[in-house]
């Protein structure tokens, strides 16, 4: 397909077709979760997805590819990506999804203060500030008000926050280091190869690694390698190749409102007004963070 100025029907149910694949996915990994020690789990994960990334490579006629200068930012992403999964599958395995996504998804916010003194050409404007105002105030308030239904950890909610982090430190490493040279394949194939061994050494550290495990945590996991990190990465980069990134990352605000829903609909979590309230906050805060400027 040749590229498009704006986001066209297709695109927008395939954006928002992939928000809902990400919303499910915090539910698949909680599931998940009560079979497979989550480190355990995510180290798995990112050792499936070594092979997929490598055999989609070599179907198009590519090579793994190495360029000097990108080894030591390669490791370094590696590194954070294993802290971010760490935190991601340990918040998920001690709170809820719903309170889960609302802070993980927080991403955009922390990216672009962090750009704005990192990244050249990334200030704050009036209206981004605005955003990253609402957005923190809605993470502040999820964190604060975990009410009184066992739902909500304040470890877990910290260990939600320290994922958002991780995302937003590969995201800094792939735009402000030599990685930003490559094809995004090979930077998810550094992360994947830094990260598998990692999360491996690392697992034992945080309890046994299988807990009841039954064919559906396996098909979680399969579905997790295949499904959500594979195919749909690449399905999303191929939707980056075609509309504009401003356009497709104005969609991000929707995958916290379809994790919260999800989240609410197949595991009959609790959707508080104070839930809700810091939900809205944090999706308006990342469609004022992602507005393109005029």
């Amino acid at each position: 397909m040749q590229r498009k100025p704006n986001i066209d029907m297709f695109g927008a149910i395939s954006l928002i077709g992939f928000s809902v694949l990400l919303g499910f996915n915090q539910v698949v990994i909680k599931v998940v979760n009560g079979g497979l020690q989550p480190v355990f789990f995510a180290g798995l994960r990112s050792l499936g997805v070594i092979f997929c990334v490598w055999l989609w490579i070599r179907l198009r006629g590519g090579k793994l590819d190495f360029k000097p200068g990108t080894i030591r930012a390669g490791i370094l992403m590696g590194v954070v990506f294993a802290f971010e999964f760490i935190c991601l599958f340990m918040a998920l395995d001690l709170t809820s999804v719903t309170r889960t996504t609302v802070i993980f998804y927080s991403m955009p916010v922390w990216l672009a203060i962090a750009a704005h003194f990192l990244l050249p050409g990334e200030r704050i404007t009036p209206v981004k500030a605005a955003g990253l105002l609402m957005a923190f105030a809605g993470v502040s308030w999820a964190i604060i008000s975990r009410g009184s239904g066992g739902e909500g950890s304040l470890t877990g909610d910290l260990f939600a926050l320290g994922a958002a982090f991780g995302w937003a430190g590969i995201t800094l490493v792939a735009r402000a280091t030599r990685l930003s040279e490559v094809r995004a394949e090979m930077q998810v194939f550094w992360q994947v190869l830094v990260s598998a061994p990692i999360l491996l050494a690392v697992a034992p550290l945080f309890g046994p690694l299988v807990r009841d495990l039954e064919p559906i945590h396996l098909w979680g996991l399969g579905f997790q390698i295949v499904v959500v990190v594979s195919a749909g990465f690449i399905f999303w980069l191929w939707l980056l190749s075609i509309y504009p990134a401003s356009s497709v990352a104005s969609f991000s605000f929707l995958t916290p409102i379809f994790g919260v829903f999800m989240g609410w609909l197949l595991l009959g979590e609790t959707l508080s007004p104070s839930l809700i309230l810091s939900l809205v906050l944090v999706a308006g805060g990342i469609l004022l963070v992602n507005r393109p400027v005029r």
